[in-house]
């Protein structure tokens, strides 16, 4: 067993090159040999060799995921990109970051990208939860846009009924909870981005709590959770005190004009609450007119 065991030692020492669910089902493998030391020599080596076919295939999607990352550009007006390494920073040395900032900010369509920064996305997925369907889809193909891609090559979405994926999609963008029926550890991700989460709608609170459980199993998954107002302080103890980015939003001016209102009419009387609302709003007076 002693060529057996420097085998299994060579394998340790790249297998973190491999997908995370390839990684697993070898590290099982290799703990049963381990455990089973009545097998021969010649039985170990058979069952090693199948697991190094297992992760060659693994560690070419693994370097075919690298090469695919296209260039990564951020929007030097979106507040956000100020705070981009600090989040790249925290993403590689935490499991959890929690991010908040004020809509308009940019947390959802470059926060992915500074995953793909960090290193995220080579041994899984990306995945970027939703809680509406078409936030989902316009959201798959702004990041796309920005990528300079199609959507369905490097940026992909699941939803309810409709799929646009490729075989290696690096960021997937969709509702999570079905996936964790046929798959309860999640394997297919490396990293989860849990977006609006200041809503606290039913489905994002299992699926916290859900991560939250997982997070002690897979040591090596990555956790984002970004939300526009959140109580920081409580969603950071849930996870074990996970650090805290705090992103600044944009402010527009706002003009208020009034329509002036007809005097043939109110001498007559014949200003309804409609068109009063209508002067103080600045809309047409016929709510119903698309003309």
């Amino acid at each position: 067993m002693q060529r057996a065991v420097q085998y299994i030692r060579q394998i340790n020492k790249i297998i973190d090159h491999s997908m995370i669910a390839d990684y697993y089902n070898i590290v099982s493998q290799i703990r049963d040999i381990e455990k089973n030391k009545s097998n021969d020599e010649f039985t170990s080596f058979k069952k090693l060799n199948r697991l190094k076919r297992i992760f060659t295939v693994s560690n070419k999607r693994y370097h075919q995921r690298a090469l695919s990352i296209p260039p990564l550009k951020f929007p030097q007006d979106l507040p956000i990109s100020a705070k981009k390494q600090d989040i790249i920073d925290s993403i590689k040395n935490n499991q959890v970051t929690i991010i908040t900032g004020e809509t308009g900010s940019g947390k959802t369509t470059q926060i992915p990208k500074m995953c793909l920064m960090a290193g995220c996305g080579l041994r899984g997925m990306i995945g970027l939860t939703q809680p509406r369907r078409i936030a989902a889809v316009s959201i798959a193909h702004r990041i796309a846009a920005e990528l300079g891609e199609e959507c369905g090559k490097s940026i992909a979405y699941k939803i309810r009924f409709e799929e646009k994926s490729s075989t290696e999609p690096l960021i997937t963008d969709g509702i999570l909870l079905a996936e964790t029926v046929r798959d309860h550890d999640l394997l297919a991700y490396d990293t989860i981005i849990v977006d609006e989460a200041h809503e606290r709608s039913l489905n994002i609170d299992f699926i916290l709590g859900y991560l939250r459980t997982l997070l002690a199993k897979r040591k090596e998954l990555k956790v984002i959770i970004t939300s526009a107002t959140i109580d920081t302080t409580k969603f950071s103890e849930a996870f074990n005190n996970a650090p805290i980015i705090k992103v600044s939003g944009r402010m527009y001016p706002v003009e208020v004009r009034y329509r002036p209102l007809d005097p043939v009419k109110e001498e007559k009387g014949e200003t309804t609450y409609i068109d009063f609302y209508a002067h103080r709003t600045g809309y047409p007076g016929n709510l119903w007119s698309f003309s």
